[in-house]
């Protein structure tokens, strides 16, 4: 059974906490009782954030995790333990791999992958035992396409990431978890089907209709369908998910690997 107030007083920390996955993550995080530090670029929707749940619960913290001064901006104003953090920023949608900039590709990688290390390395030192590392990526990490070629690029290379993680730190008690939602019903799809339908030719909404086309149930992931996900890892039985991807993309993948 998972042990009550194991994490008691204990701050989770969302990175990306003013997107629509973002939100969601910190809901359901205040709903576990949590403490969140909510970390975005820019104050005004961090502002906003605080004034939906209160200051006494949400520490907003503007900070830019595509770059290293982030870590101390973080580092600075953690003063308790950390029994989660989450790194669920967004990447620029850039097209197809025909048609992306290489520095869009190299931007991804440097938010998904570089902002998840620098988010570790700015809380390691409050990590414990049962202290979760978990960052969001998505299910064209897994399933490529030739229309969104900045998500899948960044989110292949930080499931390995994760994995890394869960050997580095697995000594200690910490675990590293990659939640894959997919295709996540956001406005960032929304720009992903935009983006396809110039390429194809179509309309947005055939896109989109497509898209879920390609799910067992004919749906796309829901941002409290992932805020479920990562709150149900701060239970004690998580542990034995240490290095898993979790993969949230209502029935898509038909491979078994």
């Amino acid at each position: 059974m998972s042990v009550p107030g194991r994490n008691f007083g204990a701050h989770c920390v969302v990175v990306g906490a003013s997107g629509a996955l973002g939100r969601a993550i910190v809901a359901g995080l205040l709903a576990r009782k949590m403490h969140v530090v909510a970390v975005a670029r820019s104050r005004e929707p961090l502002e906003a954030l605080v004034d939906r749940h209160g200051a006494g619960v949400v520490m907003p913290v503007v900070a830019d995790f595509a770059s290293d001064d982030a870590v101390d901006a973080l580092r600075a104003r953690l003063d308790r333990p950390v029994a989660m953090v989450v790194h669920a920023p967004g990447v620029p949608v850039a097209g197809g791999i025909r048609a992306a900039p290489t520095d869009a590709l190299v931007e991804a990688c440097n938010i998904k992958v570089g902002g998840f290390v620098r988010l570790v390395r700015a809380v390691e030192d409050r990590l414990h035992r049962h202290s979760r590392l978990v960052a969001i990526g998505g299910h064209y990490g897994f399933e490529p396409t030739a229309y969104a070629a900045t998500a899948g690029v960044a989110n292949a290379a930080l499931a390995n990431v994760v994995r890394q993680m869960s050997w580095a730190y697995g000594g200690e008690g910490v675990t590293a978890h990659l939640v894959a939602p997919g295709p996540a019903d956001t406005d960032r799809l929304h720009k992903v089907a935009a983006a396809r339908a110039s390429e194809n030719g179509g309309s947005v909404a055939d896109e989109l209709d497509a898209m879920r086309g390609e799910s067992a149930i004919g749906a796309l992931t829901t941002p409290g369908q992932v805020a479920w996900a990562v709150a149900m890892l701060l239970d004690a039985e998580a542990d034995a998910m240490a290095g898993a991807a979790m993969m949230l993309d209502a029935g898509r993948r038909r491979g078994l690997s």
